[in-house]
């Protein structure tokens, strides 16, 4: 049995690790770490949290994002809330490591 500890050092590369379950495109894991990193938690896709994320990401139009949330509610990546959209709570990295065990 081995065991292998993955160390991330950014949220998107954090987002990979879980992506078998998820199947994002390259860009909705860019756009998801954008949204975590830069952007609220009560809403992750708020009008202001949309617009910084394009900014970040050189998109024109903040509203193009919402094609990419809707893919990644369809993923359940985020998922709605009371007040919003929200990250998965698996997705989440507060007091997470990572362990890959193979027999």
């Amino acid at each position: 049995m081995r065991k292998f500890n993955i160390t991330v050092d950014s949220t998107k590369k954090f987002i990979q690790v879980f992506n078998g379950i998820f199947n994002m495109t390259s860009m909705e894991m860019s756009v998801l770490a954008a949204l975590v990193d830069h952007g609220e938690t009560v809403n992750l896709c708020s009008s202001e949290n949309k617009k910084k994320v394009s900014k970040i990401l050189n998109i024109k139009d903040y509203n193009t994002l919402n094609n990419y949330v809707k893919r990644l509610k369809d993923k359940k990546a985020i998922v709605k809330s009371k007040d919003g959209y929200v990250l998965f709570p698996g997705l989440k990295k507060e007091n997470c490591q990572i362990i890959i065990t193979i027999k």
